[in-house]
């Protein structure tokens, strides 16, 4: 029995049974790591587009879905008109008088977009804007500079860069207020989504680079009206209906030699608006390029509410909320406010941090929440801090002597731990399983081996006595 149990063939089958039992449990823990990173990490990013540079911004939380050299400067031509209108709407109002001058005529017009606007021509700002956002017209664009300016264009020029500056811009510097070519004049596709995002965001422009068509009434210079027509094939079948696109709320187009083709446009899906810029490419793929990344964001990306998320504001330290601290121990929490997330992402998989509110325009909030997922931002809610209704309650996270409990706790993720001991689980079955069948089959080559010997042991016996016969003879 001893010789049995220490055998060569034994001991081998012992390592080979505890090598496959360590191999198990090393594949199983790491399987639960991947997936669990994989999880934490996926970001949609299977497409690609012939534009130099691209991006697709979330109009609500700012997040970038998609970004192709997205922080690389190019000429921005007519989509600057995005930026001269919203700050014209911001600096006055819609029924004031625009005079045309000699500069916005003459300076304007020739083979660049117009729409033949005369000396001492006068149109109120709306219907300036209008000119300029659905046909680019440019002496509209120079007018309303002039008009907010003062009389003096570079003073507008300077307000166009100081509000791209407090909009997030790092590589924008405009020069004039309808992106004719100018070495000085130039912008990124980051910048222009969030030029872009406060644009679509206002309640006056918004509905402008929307409209189709429009008819500017007669003026003193002009007897008839002027029809005007949105350019954005994506919205408007003007010239071609090939493109037109289900949920495009409209944007700007561009064009110069130097430029290429530039786009900016915004569409709308169930609960999410999109932002797409395309830069410097060839037509017409700007409008092929914008289809598709509207196209693949909305089938990826996916609007996620994280109002009252109570449950992962209270996993945050004291030392996350900086601060807010001093107030949460006598404060009610309150988040509002959306996020977005790739379709297989949850809320609980984004990670928080707090920072102070600025903004005192809105009543209660003091902070606010900023999601990430992985590497991305995506998006901010309100922290709103509301008196309690009932006797206060004493929080763990309090001393004694504040009233607390003094009990330790920390935030548990039932969802990873029930993965992890479901996972463990299952391979301690695999090896419960693995081990009865490899003794089962131990068992088996044992029993072959004892029935072979027993087999054979009668005739080695008669050997055996032959040959002590034959010494006996031999003596």
């Amino acid at each position: 029995m001893s010789k049995n149990k220490y055998s060569k063939n034994n001991i081998w089958r012992r390592v080979i049974t505890w090598i496959l039992i360590i191999g198990m449990v090393v594949t199983m823990f790491m399987s639960v790591a991947i997936a669990a990173f994989a999880t934490e990490s996926y970001w949609p990013t299977g497409i690609e587009v012939s534009s130099a540079s691209a991006v697709v911004m979330e109009a609500e939380t700012g997040t970038v879905l998609f970004e192709k050299n997205a922080d690389d400067t190019h000429y921005p031509a007519s989509i600057t008109k995005i930026l001269t209108g919203l700050v014209a709407v911001e600096n006055s109002s819609l029924d004031e008088t625009v005079v045309f001058s000699e500069d916005a005529v003459y300076k304007n017009e020739g083979n660049s977009s117009h729409i033949a606007r005369d000396v001492a021509e006068e149109m109120t700002m709306e219907e300036c804007l209008y000119g300029m956002l659905l046909e680019s017209a440019n002496e509209c664009a120079y007018a309303i500079a002039e008009h907010i300016g003062g009389g003096d264009v570079s003073v507008f020029i300077d307000m166009m860069n100081a509000r791209a500056k407090e909009l997030g811009c790092t590589g924008t510097h405009f020069v004039n207020p309808n992106g004719l070519p100018d070495e000085e004049h130039y912008t990124t596709a980051h910048d222009m989504a969030l030029i872009g995002r406060a644009a679509v965001n206002n309640d006056i422009l918004a509905p402008i680079m929307a409209t189709k068509s429009y008819t500017i009434p007669p003026t003193n210079k002009h007897d008839e009206p002027t029809l005007l027509n949105n350019h954005h094939a994506m919205l408007n079948y003007y010239k071609t209906s090939k493109y037109l696109y289900e949920g495009c709320l409209g944007g700007k187009t561009g064009y110069t030699v130097d430029a290429n083709n530039t786009l900016v446009t915004y569409a709308k899906r169930d609960d999410m608006t999109l932002i797409a810029v395309v830069m410097n490419v060839d037509g017409p793929y700007h409008y092929v390029d914008t289809t598709n990344l509207f196209d693949y964001c909305f089938d990826n990306f996916r609007m996620a509410d994280v109002t009252d998320s109570n449950e992962l504001f209270t996993g945050l330290s004291e030392e996350s909320i900086g601060s807010l601290a001093k107030n949460i121990h006598f404060t009610e929490v309150k988040t509002t406010g959306r996020i977005i997330l790739p379709k297989t992402a949850d809320v609980t998989d984004t990670t928080l941090s707090v920072v102070p509110a600025t903004d005192k325009s809105k009543e209660g909030v003091i902070g606010h929440l900023v999601y990430s997922y992985g590497d991305h931002q995506v998006g901010v809610g309100d922290l709103i801090f509301e008196a309690p209704e009932e006797e206060p309650y004493p929080f763990h996270n309090l001393p004694a002597a504040e009233g607390g409990s003094e009990v330790e706790y920390v935030r548990v993720d039932f969802k990873l731990i029930f993965s992890i001991v479901a996972a463990v689980v299952a391979g301690l079955l695999i090896l419960i399983f693995l081990f009865i069948q490899i003794s089962k089959l131990s068992m088996r080559v044992r029993r072959y081996h004892v029935s072979r010997k027993q087999a054979k042991s009668p005739f080695k016996r008669i050997y055996r006595r032959r040959r002590r016969g034959r010494r006996r003879r031999m003596r």
